[in-house]
C-alpha cells in the first residue's frame, strides 16, 4: 500500500485526544515515522510489573519485524498473547518560549498497539531478519553470511501487525501566551524565543580492526555518511 493515501483507522486505544490538532491521519505519515526511526520501544505487562524495552526493528508494508533473545521473557510473553504497545520518536528540534509552560520538542512519533506474533515458518523468520537487517544497514543481507541453525535458534522474531496505530507531529515556533508578549523590559519578554534544530547525521566509517589493511568502505555503507 506504500505511495497510497490510505487513512488510519483510530480505535478508542489509538485516538488521540490530547493535542489532537498534531495527530495525522494518513497511513503514509506512519509509515514515514517507522522509516526514518531507527530505535523503537516495546512495551507490555509482566507479572513482575510493566516492562519497557529499546529494540531495532523493520517494516514490511502493513507488518512490523522485531527480534530478540528466544529464551528472553518479555519475549516469551509477547508472543504467548500478552497486548503489547511500539512506539518510536523522532526529536526534530527544541522549542524555546518565553513561559516554561510553552517550552517543547518538535517531533515525531507513533504508537502501534496490538498482539504480536511469533513468527515459526522458516521462511517468514528470514524474511523478518532481512527486513530488520535492511532497515539498519540497507544492502548488508545479500552481503552477509545467513544465520546458522544455533544462531536462528537463540533468536525470536515476531511479527507485529500495523493496524492499530497513530501518530503525532510538532512542527513550528512555540506557542505563547499574549501576557508574555507584553514588553517587560528585561523580562520574559525580552528573552529570545524560538526552534534550535536537531539533526542527527552519520560520521566517517570506522573499520574493524580485524579487517586486512587496505580493505575498502562499500558504497553501501560510505553513502550514508
Amino acid at each position: 500500500m506504500d505511495g497510497v493515501s490510505t487513512p488510519l483507522s483510530p480505535t478508542p486505544r489509538s485516538t488521540v485526544r490530547r493535542n489532537a490538532v498534531r495527530a495525522r491521519t494518513d497511513r503514509a505519515d506512519l509509515h514515514a515515522v517507522l522509516d526514518a526511526g531507527l530505535v523503537g520501544h516495546l512495551g507490555l505487562a509482566m507479572p513482575s510489573g510493566p516492562v519497557v524495552l529499546p529494540t531495532g526493528y523493520g517494516r514490511d508494508g502493513e507488518t512490523l519485524y522485531l527480534h530478540g533473545s528466544s529464551g528472553a521473557a518479555s519475549l516469551r510473553a509477547a508472543a504467548g498473547g500478552v497486548p503489547v504497545c511500539f512506539t518510536v520518536t523522532l526529536v526534530d528540534g527544541i522549542v524555546y518560549a518565553r513561559s516554561a509552560f510553552h517550552h517543547s520538542m518538535n517531533h515525531r512519533s507513533a504508537v502501534v498497539q496490538g498482539t504480536a506474533r511469533l513468527v515459526t515458518d522458516p521462511e517468514e523468520r528470514l524474511h523478518g531478519l532481512a527486513v530488520l537487517t535492511e532497515h539498519l544497514a540497507p544492502g548488508s543481507w545479500d552481503h552477509s553470511r545467513r544465520p546458522d541453525r544455533k544462531e536462528l535458534a537463540a533468536t525470536a522474531v515476531l511479527a507485529l501487525d500495523l493496524t492499530e496505530a497513530s501518530v503525532k507531529i510538532r512542527t513550528g515556533p512555540p506557542g505563547e501566551d499574549e501576557r508574555d508578549l507584553v514588553d517587560q523590559g528585561a523580562g520574559p519578554a525580552a528573552d529570545w524565543a524560538g526552534v534550535l534544530p536537531l539533526r542527527t547525521v552519520w560520521g566517517e566509517p570506522e573499520p574493524c580492526p580485524l579487517l586486512p589493511a587496505g580493505t575498502p568502505v562499500p558504497e553501501r555503507v560510505s553513502s550514508r555518511a
